[in-house]
């Protein structure tokens, strides 16, 4: 997946980042010395502005710079604590109200006991099965297509130091569970909103959170990881930590897909922030490979580890600036792994090289076995695609030929048509969409052209089938003509309806365009498809009809107090349980607009 780039000369800040301060208070002098000095220390070489430039800034100038601006790969690594302590050591004023947006909002009623909650329905995870379908079951749903002209806005939930609203929420046992970009992780109340618990991860947390008890275990766990490439364990009731674990060392490293948890195993795939830091002419490109790892859910530890690239890593050469040039590299996991039971299989897609020669594994469907992590098979579908993002004529690092950029962003989809024949399908960034074949090594059944694909092109962050159809959405966004809603017969891969996207619900400028990045969610009878433009729509999966839409363009007061607005929905999808639905509103990445706000909606029984 491209990445935006950071100011190159800031690269030893990733490299610099020391021991976390404690959940709730950082050093920020501190902190700037071991993660920021050695570029901001105004010298003469050094294009980073010195902290004398900086204290004229605003703190929240600086924070926003972190989170969404030129030092956002460097503030990824940063907890929304330490990133708080920098800019306010830094300007030298404080940042109003509670880094977790926690101030108020907390619920004041005692919940009701766990054992009672327990079967309440649920979506866990990236989806609501670890066949990552993002089909939710009427039972589990509450809420029929008759219902759905009916949903009602109920709450909002603002993040603070946030311009990205990115994690997909999840509903388990009553609750929502959704992690954020300052690296807040909270349990709020599903028919409330008001807040059970908050957690401060070491990153920012864009995954799912998964749940579920662990193998000889009592309690619920909540299952998560962070950009700085962390993986967590924390109580599901509580928000007390049981364990924390390195998913991978490497300096660039971040967890981006969504944990799965089956069996006893909570199973991580690792992508990095590599492939924009080769736009550094002075950084030795490039060294990541994407990996997957299984943990044992009660303790962390890890039971095997896996790397999609087999080919030892090896020097090229040295570059005309200087600096060792190393491959092959690549193929980072942006999206959750997808469990197949029956085969004892997990499968997991892949993004594209950063430096050659150009490895099998990337943009590719991979299949490990359940047990070892070992690779059974691999289908690639896009060779060749070595990727810088920011290129720039003479930058050693840069391919001959960059890109297309057309990787993998979501997961395969484990499905079966009405006959009975087991199928992955999956969209890519090309604009098509596949139908694989597990029983012959991912052997493509049909292959259907989407969208144009390219660069923030063709299927961003996830599809969606049910038992009937596939459905596929464009993104596109640098294109033309964006956006556009795909349903695809599942046994023959010919279309069933398309729908055109239809007028933007946003204020021309700027990120207000159609395009359909955002994961797609399916229950009977409807599909909801989020939109750059801010619009949150529900489709009939018969038709492609337009039953429902939501303009998430404003302002909305927060349950917990913290200053809420909609824009882009870009990332994660909805996920629907127990008679409503959670969106996440704002995606100010990727030419996206900004926002901060999580959205829970019920049903209005006036209407």
């Amino acid at each position: 997946m491209i990445r935006t780039s950071a100011h190159a000369t800031l690269l030893a800040v990733l490299l610099l980042v020391a021991a976390r301060a404690s959940a709730q208070s950082a050093d920020g002098a501190a902190v700037f010395k071991q993660s920021c000095a050695s570029c901001h220390n105004g010298a003469a070489e050094s294009r980073a502005p010195a902290p004398d430039a900086l204290r004229p800034r605003s703190p929240q100038a600086i924070v926003e710079s972190l989170v969404n601006g030129a030092m956002r790969a460097q503030g990824a690594r940063l907890s929304g604590v330490e990133r708080r302590a920098v800019a306010e050591f830094l300007t030298g004023r404080p940042i109003a109200g509670d880094v977790r947006g926690a101030d108020t909002g907390r619920c004041a009623a005692a919940d009701i006991p766990a054992a009672d909650r327990a079967g309440a329905p649920r979506w866990s995870g990236w989806s609501a099965a670890v066949t990552n379908t993002r089909e939710q079951t009427a039972a589990g749903a509450g809420l029929s297509a008759a219902d759905v002209p009916r949903l009602t806005l109920k709450w909002a939930f603002g993040f603070p130091d946030a311009s990205v609203a990115w994690s997909q929420p999840t509903v388990a046992a009553g609750r929502v569970f959704v992690g954020s970009q300052n690296g807040t992780v909270y349990a709020l109340d599903a028919r409330t909103g008001c807040i059970r618990w908050t957690y401060a991860a070491r990153g920012g947390v864009r995954t799912a959170i998964a749940i579920g008890a662990a193998a000889g275990s009592t309690p619920a766990i909540a299952y998560f990881g962070d950009t700085a490439a962390n993986v967590y364990g924390v109580e599901a009731e509580t928000g007390r930590e049981m364990w924390v674990r390195k998913a991978e060392d490497h300096p660039l490293a971040r967890v981006t897909g969504s944990p799965t948890l089956y069996e006893g195993r909570v199973y991580v795939g690792v992508s990095s922030y590599e492939e924009s830091q080769g736009a550094d002419p002075q950084y030795a490109c490039c060294t990541f490979r994407g990996s997957v790892i299984a943990f044992d859910a009660a303790t962390g530890t890890v039971v095997w580890r896996t790397s999609l690239i087999s080919d030892p890593l090896q020097r090229r050469g040295t570059s005309t600036a200087g600096v060792p040039l190393w491959g092959p590299s690549g193929a980072g996991i942006w999206s959750a792994p997808t469990i197949d039971a029956a085969r004892r299989r997990v499968y997991v897609a892949t993004g594209n090289a950063y430096s050659g020669p150009p490895p099998s594994s990337s943009n590719a469907v991979v299949a490990l076995d359940l047990a070892s992590g070992a690779v059974r098979w691999t289908r690639q579908v896009t060779p060749g695609d070595i990727y810088v993002s920011n290129c720039r004529p003479g930058n050693p690092n840069c391919p001959e030929v960059n890109g297309p950029d057309v990787d993998f962003g979501s997961p395969p989809m484990l499905t079966h048509t009405a006959a009975g024949r087991d199928l992955l399908v999956i969209g890519q960034k090309s604009g098509v969409g596949y139908a694989l074949d597990p029983d012959r090594e991912g052997a493509i059944v049909w292959q259907y052209r989407a969208g144009r694909g390219g660069l923030l092109g063709g299927i961003e962050w996830g599809s969606a089938v049910d038992g009937e159809r596939a459905y596929f959405a464009v993104s596109d966004v640098t294109t033309p003509q964006p956006g556009g809603l795909h349903a695809v017969t599942l046994a023959t891969g010919v279309a069933a309806w398309t729908a055109a996207p239809p007028p933007v619900a946003c204020a021309a400028g700027r990120g207000c365009t159609a395009a359909q990045s955002a994961a797609l969610t399916v229950i009977p009878g409807v599909v909801f498809s989020g939109s750059f433009d801010g619009a949150l729509r529900a489709y009939s999966t018969a038709s492609g009809e337009v039953l429902w839409s939501f303009d998430s363009n404003k302002t909305f007061t927060a349950v917990n107090g913290v200053p809420a607005t909609g824009a882009s929905i870009g990332g994660p999808g909805p996920a629907v349980a127990g008679g409503m639905l959670f969106v996440n509103s704002g995606y100010g990445a990727f030419q996206g607009r900004p926002g901060n706000v999580l959205l829970g909606f019920g049903l209005d029984a006036a209407k």
